[in-house]
């Protein structure tokens, strides 16, 4: 077979594009059903049967819709097939019954409701135009429901029967006689369609059963939903349901503006656009499906907005793509936290500006932690072009300079409340973040520029590092009195003390817990390299050797494992801040006072020390001593190795959750 060309593979690719749109199109009614029954009511007056009633029709309307949207592509496209061939067949029922007994062809015109006239008195015309009509709604219902040939004539004529009596000029009795044995007959026909095509919906709905279950079985909830989501495209039926949604009422309002200004001109003052963009959107959060779709519309542009910055940096890390996963999450929980839904239009508007002023520095926060990387990786890699460092800098600017516009705005505008107060929390916390990562940028582009081994860098940046965690759990801590003081004075919720929850083991526990390790760490491995043995001076030429670590050779001094291995002090301290074992064949690096100075020292190459007599047989058994312990702590190093993959995994898995949690738990 001929390979596809390219232009065929556009078409194709083209064809399954319109596919993919049309089906999006078709489940967004849905949407629209589900959101119109939830924001309905009924009358507590009426009786119990009439609200049960109206209940049970409700939760079938629900059912129904819900199953229609999970559908699959071809069960949803014969679904609104034959949706369409019922609506086409009750339409032209209608046509009939009003045509046969409603049309008085020798009375006064029959006008629409913009007072244009469509038809004429009486004539042809008129007949005529009610046969094409009928004859279109006759087609479209036998091709919609795949009738053969002769019986599709047949009802074809079944439709037009009503039409040729009133052309006949029938008696009344008689027309209304065959209005309705051709409703009869449609009826009939649809229903004997239906018990046809019930063998198809049963198998249907088995297959889909049986396979709902298999996937439950092997791969579990999480994922059968994950799939679900992804196959029937929830997120752009959201998109598509918000953004008509808010499209209509926008054609409304400005249909109304018009006629209560009296003018023709499209253009309307900027009060009146003020206005009407305010309760678009008041009415775009009036309900959960709406946040939902707002949420949809939030990640969508956040999503674009993360890759915009991520190509103009110059980042390629994967991770960092998933802006346009925390800010809709983050928009969504703050919505639920706060009953935004539920609130009058007036709170609605302010909770709702609120809220993004929250998930604008979240945003920000996001942000600086993409560029924070690609800062480092520049200042460490030691790359001299000015193209490659002003775009991570300027945005490391505006990081800077953004949150200090907008506290600026938000305390010229509002008085100090716990709400403000979060806000400007974040934002001087973003702003100490810049100058943490500027700092450490500054002090390795210094290193990188003298060329000269700078063995109090890694202090410095591990000060200034420090430094700025211990204010970040400051703030931390602060954050969560301040949530602490929201949730018992003024608007606490179950959701609100969850959030607290997260918070304070996420950005409280596990940053005490991994700052002190770290601390732990270090001072452990200061210790460990100053019981270890030194060399210096002439004694270094004698060695004739690399470290294992840096691969440079040994200028001012080395240190000796208990191994028998050289090292640079300050790379092998860099390697005990991750592992406590020797690089070279992973032992333990014992801190043992008693090491004696005149002990075997033999270095990479097997080098052994002038003026020292080794036992042979001592030094066999201390060899296969070694080489004993050399594969047990193989094992050991390999499951510290696995032990501290998971836990870096974990922390990537969690920054969703930790990020939520700290910008959720001071929403007021």
């Amino acid at each position: 077979m001929a390979a596809v060309g390219p232009p065929q593979q556009q078409v194709r690719m083209a064809q399954q594009q319109v596919w993919a749109a049309l089906e999006v199109a078709l489940r967004v009614p849905c949407l629209y059903i589900i959101d119109a029954i939830f924001n309905s009511y009924y009358d507590s007056s009426q009786s119990r049967l009439c609200i049960g009633l109206q209940i049970f029709l409700r939760l079938l309307g629900i059912v129904v819709s819900s199953i229609v949207l999970i559908l699959s592509q071809r069960s949803l496209f014969k679904f609104y097939m034959y949706s369409s061939a019922f609506l086409l067949a009750a339409t032209s029922v209608l046509v009939n019954y009003y045509a046969a007994l409603h049309i008085d062809f020798y009375g006064a015109y029959n006008t629409s409701a913009f007072g244009i006239e469509l038809l004429p008195r009486k004539g042809p015309s008129l007949w005529m135009a009610l046969i094409v009509l009928q004859l279109t709604f006759g087609i479209g219902y036998v091709t919609l429901l795949q009738i053969q040939s002769i019986y599709s004539q047949l009802m074809i004529l079944n439709i037009l029967v009503p039409i040729m009596g009133l052309i006949t000029e029938l008696p009344l009795h008689i027309r209304e006689t065959l209005v309705l044995m051709s409703s009869l007959i449609l009826i009939f026909n649809t229903v004997l369609v239906l018990a046809v095509k019930l063998k198809w919906f049963y198998y249907s709905t088995r297959y889909v059963y049986l396979l709902v279950r298999h996937m439950y079985r092997i791969y579990g909830l999480q994922l059968l939903m994950e799939d679900t989501w992804k196959r029937i495209r929830f997120p752009d039926i959201l998109r598509v349901f918000w953004l008509t949604r808010i499209t209509a009422q926008a054609t409304v309002l400005m249909y109304i503006l018009r006629m209560a200004n009296e003018t023709e001109s499209f253009f309307i003052s900027w009060d009146d656009f003020w206005d009407v963009i305010c309760n678009l959107i008041i009415s775009g959060c009036d309900s959960t499906l709406t946040v939902l779709g707002m949420s949809a519309v939030i990640s969508s542009i956040a999503h674009y907005l993360g890759l915009g910055i991520l190509a103009f940096i110059g980042s390629t890390e994967e991770d960092d793509r998933r802006l346009g996963f925390v800010a809709p999450v983050l928009f969504f929980i703050l919505a639920l936290q706060t009953g935004l839904s539920g609130l009058r239009p007036e709170e609605r508007l302010i909770r709702l500006s609120r809220n993004m002023c929250l998930l604008l520095t979240a945003v920000l926060h996001f942000i600086h932690g993409m560029t924070d990387p690609v800062l480092m990786s520049l200042s460490a890699s030691h790359v001299s072009s000015f193209h490659r460092h002003f775009p991570v800098l300027f945005v490391s600017a505006c990081l800077f300079i953004l949150p200090v516009l907008l506290s600026y705005v938000l305390w010229h505008h509002y008085a100090l409340n716990t709400w403000l107060f979060a806000v400007t929390a974040f934002c001087v916390e973003l702003c100490l973040k810049v100058i943490v990562s500027l700092t450490v940028y500054t002090l390795f582009m210094i290193d990188g520029y003298y060329n000269v081994l700078w063995e109090k860098l890694d202090d410095y940046v591990y000060f200034v590092r420090s430094t700025g965690n211990i204010i970040e759990f400051i703030f931390g801590v602060v954050m969560f009195g301040n949530g602490a003081y929201t949730m018992m004075f003024e608007s606490g919720s179950k959701i609100r003390a969850c959030m607290m929850c997260l918070h304070a083991y996420f950005n409280i526990y596990l940053q005490v817990k991994n700052g002190w390790k770290t601390f732990m760490n270090r001072r452990t491995a200061v210790k460990k390299i100053n019981s270890l043995p030194e060399i210096k001076g002439s004694h270094l030429q004698e060695i004739d050797d690399v470290c294992a670590i840096c691969y440079h050779e040994f200028t001012t001094s080395a240190r000796i494992t208990p191994c028998n291995h050289y090292f640079h002090a300050l790379c092998l301290r860099k390697w005990l801040y991750i592992q406590d074992t020797c690089p070279m064949c992973h032992q333990k690096v014992y801190i043992e006072d008693e090491i004696k100075d005149n002990s075997n020292a033999s270095n990479n190459n097997g080098f052994i020390a002038p003026n020292e007599n080794p036992n042979p047989e001592e030094a066999l058994r201390e060899d296969a001593a070694g080489s004993d312990r050399e594969l047990n702590e193989d094992d050991s190093t390999d499951c510290d190795d696995d032990v501290q993959r998971e836990r870096n995994g974990g922390i990537q898995h969690t920054g969703a959750a930790a990020a939520a949690a700290e910008f959720n738990d001071d929403t007021d």
